[in-house]
């Protein structure tokens, strides 16, 4: 469509602002940013919709404007709802690059727009998109009964024979078209999560091309329909919560009117993202309640009131929870100020979905608020699972991160961590200040370990691997080296295998005997490598205090 065609639109409510010898300009799709550089969303041929909040003064308006026509933009509408009149500086600096330029009503949404424009532009280039488009507004209309992402999928099958799926970032799968025969295989789900993420956080330009298995897949990114004025500037913030639609085909042979019209499909799916997204603000909202309660030394009676507030939401038709946990979750990126809250508030509602469960909203059960840089789940158990006290049908720390651990990794690159804890069950509101200290107890004994993702239960909270995670990094590095560094640097010069035989000595609980079997070496052999590790050491091991000092060292190094 023409940008002529949008200006005649009288509900669009667009006033033009400069560039009338360029109203013949074709229009390929719509975006909606508030990023200072959104280059890397833009194909070219875009109608970009701004609320202004990357303007700070007038000096940004420049910047902003040649990065959209280096990107090949066909126009920029600014709303007037934030700042009233569009400035001065942004209208010149359009002027200046011959970019045209629209003002945007104030009582006119964006979504509005949007949608007028995947419509007329889809229904121009690819009639059976026009059929998808009024399709999905109807079911939009209509609520949840109207069928979601699988409405838009099953006519990409049925009337443009592609088959396709909606997966989130961990690899789960959210919706997939009838015509897309059997699901996908969960291997694949997650190997094709762990590509998008990789080529996300490297900058690359959707779609991206996969093959598996002699099979050629394309990723399409699916983000928010309508970014807030404080929408993310750092791909960080929203790499590990965005779907992706993967199509089975090579777009790399794509004409760009095909291209086009999967992009139009992704805006329309982000809409039904968006309105999830919004369905969980209540969940969320008790999730809080419940935590700043419980942080602040709230009295039993008041907290329990909350519970039984929240148990109905949560487990509907089910009355009060009997028991609840708590997960505890937190994503840091090395060197950068980036809060890694609300990244991980919906990670953690991502990652306490069964990871067998389909469908957009799945999570009903989970309320997660996130503070302090961490994000707190509040889990309640059904009755079934209260019978058991949790201990084996409640959540468990390694199964939450089995099936996701690798496009997760893929996510947060080489920068980033995910640590989580899991807490025991408790069936009072008594035990839910405990169950949170716990639950963060056990990330804090996951962050002491190594790896991008890494997770700890309640059962692992004894003794030493309690208090190593409160150690001081200098202090670890400090003691470990006094002990080992020797050992390590005898081990290098002559292969002796002292640590293995400290290990091994240790234990078998400084057994003679058990240890010279398990290292296949004769007794006399293992005398005189434990004789070499207290030379260097200066340490007895015959001593007690001395087998628990290299017991904490071998754990801490």
């Amino acid at each position: 469509m023409r940008l002529r065609a949008l200006l005649d639109t009288d509900a669009l409510g667009l006033r033009l602002l400069g560039g009338e010898d360029e109203l013949d300009r074709s229009v390929r799709g719509v975006m909606t940013t508030d990023l200072r550089d959104p280059s890397r969303y833009l194909s070219g041929g875009e109608l970009v919709l701004t609320g202004l909040a990357w303007r700070r003064d007038a000096d940004d308006s420049e910047p902003f404007v040649r990065i959209l026509v280096q990107a090949g933009v066909a126009a920029l509408a600014a709303g007037e709802a934030e700042l009233g009149d569009v400035p001065d500086d942004l209208v010149l600096a359009c002027a200046r690059h011959r970019l045209p330029l629209f003002a945007v009503h104030e009582s006119v949404a964006f979504a509005t727009i949007t949608e007028h424009v995947v419509r007329q532009v889809s229904g121009e280039r690819a009639g059976d998109l026009a059929a998808v488009v009024d399709r999905h507004r109807r079911m939009m209309t209509s609520g949840p009964a109207g069928g979601g992402p699988d409405v838009v999928l099953d006519l990409l099958g049925s009337d443009l024979d592609l088959r396709a799926w909606v997966l989130s970032p961990t690899g789960r799968l959210i919706a997939g078209s009838k015509e897309a025969g059997p699901a996908l295989p969960a291997e694949t789900c997650a190997k094709l999560a762990a590509e998008h993420l990789a080529a996300t956080r490297t900058g690359r330009r959707g779609p991206y091309r996969v093959q598996l298995h002699g099979t050629t897949y394309s990723l399409f990114p699916i983000r928010s329909s309508g970014r807030s004025p404080q929408a993310a500037r750092d791909v960080r913030e929203t790499v590990l919560s965005d779907w992706l639609l993967a199509v089975e085909a090579d777009a790399g042979d794509w004409p760009g009117e095909r291209l086009d019209l999967l992009q139009g499909v992704t805006q329309l799916i982000a809409v039904e993202r968006d309105r999830r997204d919004a369905a969980r603000t209540v969940r969320r909202r008790l999730a809080q309640e419940v935590l700043e309660l419980v942080q602040t030394g709230a009295a039993p009676a008041e907290i329990a009131a909350r519970l039984r507030v929240a148990a109905p939401v949560l487990l509907p038709g089910l009355g009060a929870a009997p028991h609840w946990q708590v997960v505890v979750a937190r994503v840091e990126w090395e060197g950068d100020a980036v809060d890694g809250g609300p990244v991980a508030q919906a990670l953690l509602e991502e990652v306490l979905v069964d990871p067998q469960a389909t469908g957009p909203e799945p999570s009903d059960r989970i309320a997660v608020a996130h503070s302090g840089g961490e994000a707190i789940a509040l889990v309640p158990l059904p009755a079934v699972a209260a019978e058991h006290d949790g201990s084996e049908t409640g959540l468990l720390a390694d199964a939450l991160l089995h099936s996701v651990r690798e496009p997760l990794s893929a996510g947060l690159d080489d920068d980033g961590r995910l640590t989580l804890g899991v807490s025991a069950a408790v069936h009072s509101a008594e035990g839910l200040r405990g169950a949170l200290e716990e639950a963060r107890h056990a990330r804090r004994v996951a962050a002491a370990r190594s790896g991008r993702v890494c997770a700890a239960g309640h059962q692992e909270l004894a003794s030493h691997v309690l208090l190593l995670p409160f150690v001081p990094d200098d202090v670890r590095r400090a003691f470990t080296a006094r002990l080992l560094d020797p050992l390590k640097d005898y081990d290098r010069r002559h292969r002796a295998e002292l640590i293995p035989t400290l290990e091994a000595f240790l234990d078998s609980d400084g057994s003679w005997t058990r240890c010279a079997t398990r290292l296949h070496l004769h007794v006399n052999t293992l005398r005189y490598r434990v004789g070499r590790i207290e030379q260097l050491t200066g340490r007895d091991l015959s001593r007690l205090e001395d087998k628990l000092d290299f017991f904490l060292a071998l754990r801490m190094s």
